[in-house]
């Protein structure tokens, strides 16, 4: 664990470093600005990065456009198959997600994750309802 060496350097998870109070480093982006780790810097590489031509969400975040976005970023996203074995199922999972995004931005905040920009969200679920075949409407809306 780099807390306990004396000097050294480490990558972990944000959450894991505000909580445990770790020392961080700013790092320069693409655009040149020295930046902190934060939420914001966070969703700021999220909301500049091309979602359109990610096939399958597909993206790695590093090095994305915009002088707030941090360099390292991740997102997460779940599999779904495009035609599900079975629908209502998947339906079902689809609308614990719809309630998440609805809903789970505050409780993702309060354990140092960060949610999804909107307009990313607003994608995901057009992939949805586009792309998954079979489920009812209430989970693509």
């Amino acid at each position: 664990m780099t807390t306990q060496t004396d000097g050294a350097i480490g990558y972990v998870e944000y959450a894991y470093a505000k909580q445990n109070n770790m020392a961080y480093a700013q790092l320069i982006n693409k655009g040149g600005k020295a930046v902190a780790p934060s939420a914001e810097t966070f969703q700021a590489a999220a909301a500049n990065a091309d979602w359109s031509h990610a096939e399958g969400y597909y993206l790695i975040l590093t090095d994305q456009a915009g002088a707030a976005s941090w360099p390292i970023t991740g997102a997460s996203f779940i599999l779904v198959y495009g035609t599900p074995p079975n629908p209502a199922e998947t339906a079902e999972a689809l609308k614990f997600f719809d309630w998440a995004y609805k809903n789970g931005g505050k409780m993702a905040a309060e354990l140092d994750y960060v949610p999804l920009p909107e307009g990313l969200i607003k994608q995901v679920r057009a992939t949805w309802k586009s792309q998954i075949k079979g489920i009812p409407a209430i989970a693509a809306k």
